[in-house]
């Protein structure tokens, strides 16, 4: 008798923890980059070719296996796409899953209307403590503007930035001051801006840890200028980049959508890439005190981590530096997320993505409520699935906004439409180059009707101002 009750004991407890478990309501730690090429990292490196992986050189590589560590626990996504490859309109589709002419902030500092609901205004109302690290670039001209008043949800707003690409911060007084890179020289673990924001971010973490959190990370590296601490702005002195395959073909074959300086660039500046391998080891070093923090707490099992960047850096191919245009240097971004037991460890995902599908993502990963208007696809269940692959030929479209073109993208295929130049047509299988047009070729006849149409659809559905732009060709 004795022997059953004590049974029916240790299954009520059981059944406890059990439910106590399904209640507990997940943390959420997103990082952002800006500007970041996702062939830095080594996790997307793996799953290329070696042409694709080491378009600098073979072995010309900077390893990141804290980044590395979040795809291999978790998931990776291999055609994450800004749903327009500039800061403010694509940092403005991420945090509330609408394209950017739905939340004003379609070009560069323009402030993001009032009436935006973020992933981090549903998490509050759920009972979360929400914070805001780093760069924000949706309140304007102001700049570097630290503590902007309107804080979209984001509680704890205090070393939130508006704009600038600071390498050195320090706090007196609860008051912060952002150095330029030229005056920054001396900047060291503490006050170098990537070691900065992650020291206070640990601070919050410990702050918030015993209550459900949701804090944002946004780090101005691997974004110019580029400069980095020692020992990081020496580390890769002995790696010499060579010329992408791109950076030296015939600019008369490029689409005229691609704007760049006609003259031929003979020599990469060596330093200049140097620095941005180390600005992307710094990088990958503090997402390592991150995981070991949040292991050494106790947390990692109960909390979602994404690393991501706003939109990529050309470094060197097509000629061209930085971003702006639809090619997969500029548009395409990393994204891996972790969260265990609940997405499966190695999986990989190969479904096109834009930086709206993220927040009606999240909160369904999260089991919150979903905000009423959003342009995005909740995805969750891409992540969440038992597969290990993911394989989807979904249709998904990017923006100019304020440029000249606009683009559909799938897995394989990616189209671009621009008053500037015939259409396009990628077919990024066969030329991950992106240098060759597909769009008259007669095997592609369907593919190009698809993509077309496709794209037009949610043009009209999203309401874009390309529209404007490309009427002629819509009649």
């Amino acid at each position: 008798m004795m022997k059953n009750i004590q049974l029916v004991i240790l299954l009520l407890m059981a059944s406890i923890t059990v439910f106590a478990q399904a209640l507990e309501k997940p943390n959420l730690i997103v990082i952002m980059t800006d500007e970041h090429n996702f062939r830095t990292l080594g996790c997307y490196r793996d799953l290329m070719n070696h042409d694709q992986a080491f378009v600098w050189g073979g072995g010309v590589e900077v390893e990141t296996p804290n980044i590395d560590r979040i795809a291999q626990e978790g998931a990776i996504c291999m055609n994450y796409y800004a749903s327009s490859p500039v800061c403010t309109p694509s940092r403005a589709s991420f945090v509330s899953g609408l394209y950017p002419d739905a939340t004003d902030s379609y070009k560069n500092n323009i402030p993001m209307h009032d009436g935006v609901l973020t992933f981090a205004h549903q998490l509050k109302e759920e009972g979360y403590a929400t914070s805001y690290v780093g760069k924000w670039h949706l309140d304007g001209d102001a700049k570097p503007g630290f503590a902007p008043e309107r804080k979209f949800g984001f509680d704890d707003n205090r070393y939130m930035f508006n704009r600038g690409h600071w390498k050195m911060i320090k706090e007196e007084s609860d008051a912060c001051t952002a150095f330029e890179a030229n005056k920054s020289r001396n900047s060291d673990e503490d006050s170098f801006t990537t070691d900065f924001l992650t020291n206070k971010v640990l601070e919050i973490i410990d702050r918030d840890k015993k209550q459900p959190f949701c804090l944002m990370l946004s780090l101005p590296d691997p974004h110019g200028p580029n400069m980095v601490r020692a020992p990081y702005d020496s580390m890769y002195n002995n790696l010499v980049f060579q010329h992408p395959r791109t950076m030296d073909a015939d600019v008369n074959e490029f689409p005229k959508w691609l704007s760049f300086k006609k003259e031929k660039v003979d020599e990469y500046n060596q330093q200049m890439m140097r620095t941005y391998f180390g600005m992307v080891k710094c990088i990958d070093d503090n997402v390592g005190r991150i995981l070991d923090y949040l292991e050494r707490e106790g947390l990692e099992k109960n909390t979602i981590i994404i690393f991501t960047s706003d939109h990529g850096d050309l470094m060197g191919e097509h000629k061209r530096h930085n971003k702006g245009n639809p090619l997969e240097g500029s548009a395409r971004i990393p994204f891996v997320l972790r969260y265990p037991d609940k997405v499966e460890a190695g999986k990989v995902i190969r479904k096109a993505y834009t930086c709206t599908d993220f927040t009606p993502t999240i909160l369904g990963m999260m089991q919150a409520e979903q905000i009423k208007v959003v342009h995005g696809q909740d995805a969750s269940s891409d992540f969440l699935s038992k597969e290990k692959e993911v394989i989807n030929d979904r249709i998904t479209y990017m923006t100019g906004s304020s440029s000249n073109w606009t683009a559909s993208v799938n897995n394989r295929y990616k189209f671009v439409l621009s008053q500037q130049d015939k259409p396009w047509l990628f077919d990024l299988e066969k030329d991950p180059d992106e240098l060759i047009n597909f769009y008259n070729h007669p095997e592609y006849v369907e593919v190009a009707k698809t993509m077309k149409r496709a794209l037009l659809d949610q043009m009209k559905k999203y309401k874009d101002r390309a529209l404007v732009k490309n009427q002629l060709i819509l009649e």
